[in-house]
C-alpha cells in the first residue's frame, strides 16, 4: 500500500469517487486541505462567503446529480452557520457528506480556540457523525460516509477531521466506494392486499411525494391513477411527479393547517400515498385526525420512519416506489372486473371535468390582474415562462408565488422545474448555483423571494466569482408575505383587527440590483408589467450570471 498523508488520502479518495467539485468556506483548521487542493486541478473549490450558501449549492447539486456532493466547513462557528440548511438538506432526503476541520486531536483537551463538539453538533441533523482521529481511517471514513448519505433515506452525514489527523501519514489504500443498491420489490402478499383494497374503492385519491422522483416512478404513478379513476396531488413534493397537463393531476396542497387537507381527503374513502411524509402540518391539532376513521390508507416509501408514522396504515410497503407501482398497475389490470373499469372511467372524467374548470377559474382571475402594478405574480411567471428557453431549467424558492409559477411552467417532464424544500429559507439564491452546476448543458434561471434571499445574498458573489451563468428573477414584494399569510391563518378572522409586526421589508427598501450590481451581476429594474419581458430577455443573453428585479404586489387576503 501507497504511504501518504491524511489530507491527500482524503483527495485521492474523493477523486476515486469521481467528486469534482467541492462547496466549502475554509478557515484556519482546515488549512493542510485547502493547500494540497493545489496539486489537483480536476477538482473545483467553490468558494462561498457563508458556510449556509455552501451547504444550499451542495444540496441544489446533490439533487440534480442524484450522487451526493462533499461541502467543506469550518470549525464550530462554521459548522453552527450551516446548521439550518443542513436541517434542509435532512427533511428534503439530499445526500451529502460534509467535513469540518477540528483542533488538533492532542490539544483537544486544552480547549482550544474555537473548538467545539462538532459531532454533538452535527448529530441530531445527519445521518451519521463521526471524529477520524487516524490517517489511515480517513477512506474508509470517507466511503461510509458516501454510503450512508446515499441510502434510503438519503440524507447528510458529518466528519470531523483534526488537523493532525490531515497531517499524519500512513499506509492506505485508496478503492472506490461501493453503494449499496437499494431498489427492492414489496411483499407479494401485502401488494396484493393493496390492489384489492384500491380496487374495492369507491372514491380513492393519491398524494405523490418526493420519493416517486427519485424513484422515477412518474410513469408507474400516472398508469395507477388512471386505472383507479384517482386524482393525484403533491404531497411536499419539490420534484416533479407528475404531468402538469394530465387531467387527474390537481396539483399541490395547503400544509399549513390541517382544514385544507380534511377539505381535499373529506370524500376519499381510500388514500395511497408514494413517497411522501403524512402528514407535516404548520399548525396542527393533536388529537384531531386529518384522514376519516373510513378512509383506508395504503402507504409506500423506501423510508420505514414514514410508514404508519402519524397515521395508522391499512399497507404499509417498504419498497422502491417504482417497482411497487409497477407491479401494482399489472395487478390491477388482472383483477379489474369490467364495472370496476367503467366505475373508474366515470371517475376519470369527473376529475377531469372539474380539473378544466379549476383551470379555466384560475386563468380567468389571473387575467383580472394582468396589467396591474405592482406587478401581478401570474402575469411574471408568464413572462418567465415565455422568455425561458427550450432547454431552461427553473429552481425556484418562490415562497407564496410557487403555485402562479407551476401554473405557468406547467411542467410535463422532470427538471424542468425544481423547488426548494425542507422549509428554512435562504436556498434560492445558492441552490439555483448547485443546479447550474450540475446541468452545465441547460439554461438555469432562480426565482427568488426577497426576504429569502438575504439569507443567502452573498451567493451573487459566489455567482460572479465562478462565472455561473444563474439568471436570477427576484419577486420583491417587500414583505415576508409568507409569514403574513401564516399569521391570518394562526388568527383567523381577528386578523382583520390587528397589524403585521416586523414582516415589512421597507425604510430602506430592498434594491437587489443594486446589491447584484456591488457584487459584480449585471442588473435590470422592473416596476411595470411591460418592461418584465424585455428584460427577461436582455438578462438571459448575458455570458455568465444576471438579475432581474421585479417589484410585485404582496397584498394578504383577510377571511
Amino acid at each position: 500500500m501507497p504511504r501518504m498523508t491524511g489530507k491527500r488520502a482524503l483527495i485521492e479518495q474523493l477523486l476515486v469517487d469521481g467528486v469534482r467539485h467541492i462547496f466549502g468556506n475554509p478557515g484556519t483548521t482546515e488549512q493542510g486541505f485547502m493547500d494540497i487542493l493545489q496539486d489537483y486541478p480536476q477538482i473545483e473549490f467553490m468558494l462561498a462567503l457563508h458556510e449556509g450558501v455552501a451547504v444550499c449549492m451542495a444540496d441544489a447539486y446533490a439533487r440534480v446529480t442524484g450522487r451526493p456532493s462533499f461541502v467543506e466547513l469550518h470549525i464550530a462557528p462554521g459548522l453552527g452557520n450551516a446548521l439550518g440548511m443542513l436541517h434542509n438538506a435532512r427533511v428534503g432526503k439530499s445526500p451529502m457528506v460534509v467535513y469540518a476541520g477540528q483542533s488538533a486531536s492532542r490539544a483537544l483537551f486544552e480547549e482550544p480556540h474555537l473548538t467545539g463538539p462538532l459531532v454533538e453538533m452535527a448529530r441530531p441533523i445527519c445521518k451519521w457523525a463521526a471524529q477520524i482521529e487516524h490517517a489511515h481511517d480517513i477512506p474508509q471514513a470517507l466511503r461510509r460516509a458516501f454510503k450512508i448519505a446515499d441510502e434510503p433515506p438519503k440524507g447528510p452525514v458529518f466528519l470531523a477531521l483534526p488537523i493532525d489527523t490531515l497531517d499524519a501519514e500512513a499506509d492506505i489504500e485508496i478503492v472506490a466506494t461501493s453503494y449499496t443498491r437499494w431498489r427492492s420489490r414489496p411483499d407479494p402478499a401485502a401488494l396484493a392486499e393493496a390492489a384489492d383494497l384500491l380496487l374495492a374503492a369507491e372514491r380513492p385519491m393519491m398524494m405523490l411525494g418526493d420519493g416517486v422522483a427519485v424513484s422515477e416512478a412518474h410513469a408507474e404513478a400516472v398508469e395507477v391513477a388512471e386505472l383507479l379513476g384517482a386524482p393525484m396531488f403533491e404531497c411536499y413534493a419539490s420534484e416533479f411527479t407528475a404531468p402538469a397537463s394530465h387531467p387527474l393531476n390537481l396539483g399541490s396542497v395547503n400544509f399549513v393547517g390541517p382544514d385544507p387537507l380534511r377539505k381535499v381527503l373529506a370524500d376519499c374513502d381510500l388514500l395511497l400515498a408514494v413517497g411522501a411524509p403524512l402528514f407535516q402540518v404548520i399548525f396542527p391539532e393533536p388529537g384531531r385526525p386529518i384522514l376519516s376513521a373510513e378512509t383506508r390508507l395504503v402507504q409506500i416509501d423506501t423510508n420505514t420512519w414514514e410508514l404508519g408514522k402519524n397515521v395508522p396504515a391499512d399497507v404499509a410497503l417498504l419498497a422502491d416506489p417504482k417497482g411497487a407501482l409497477g407491479e401494482l398497475a399489472e395487478l390491477l389490470r388482472e383483477r379489474q372486473t369490467p364495472e370496476g373499469a367503467a366505475a373508474a372511467g366515470r371517475r376519470r372524467a369527473a376529475v377531469a371535468e372539474r380539473t378544466h374548470a379549476s383551470r379555466g377559474q384560475q386563468q380567468a382571475r389571473a387575467r383580472a390582474n394582468w396589467d396591474n402594478t405592482p406587478i401581478s405574480a401570474p402575469r411574471l411567471m408568464h413572462e418567465i415562462s415565455e422568455a425561458l428557453p427550450s432547454n431552461g431549467t427553473v429552481f425556484a424558492e418562490a415562497v407564496t408565488n410557487g403555485q402562479a409559477l407551476q401554473a405557468a411552467l406547467r411542467p410535463e417532464e422532470p427538471g424542468r422545474l425544481l423547488r426548494g424544500r425542507g422549509g428554512g429559507i435562504g436556498p434560492g439564491l445558492p441552490g439555483s448555483l448547485g443546479v447550474q452546476l450540475a446541468m452545465p448543458d441547460r439554461k438555469v434561471v432562480g426565482v427568488c423571494s426577497d426576504g429569502a434571499a438575504m439569507y443567502s445574498i452573498t451567493a451573487l458573489w459566489t455567482a460572479a466569482h465562478h462565472r455561473i451563468p444563474v439568471t436570477y428573477v427576484m419577486l420583491n414584494n417587500a414583505s415576508y408575505r409568507i409569514l403574513k399569510l401564516n399569521m391570518v391563518e394562526y388568527l383567523g378572522s381577528a386578523a382583520r383587527d390587528r397589524r403585521f409586526v416586523a414582516m415589512d421589508l421597507t425604510d430602506p427598501e430592498l434594491r437587489f440590483d443594486r446589491m447584484a450590481e456591488a457584487m459584480g451581476v449585471p442588473a435590470w429594474r422592473v416596476e411595470h408589467p411591460d418592461q418584465i419581458g424585455p428584460a427577461l430577455r436582455e438578462a438571459l443573453a448575458v455570458d455568465g450570471p444576471s438579475l432581474v428585479d421585479v417589484v410585485m404586489e404582496g397584498p394578504v387576503p383577510m377571511p
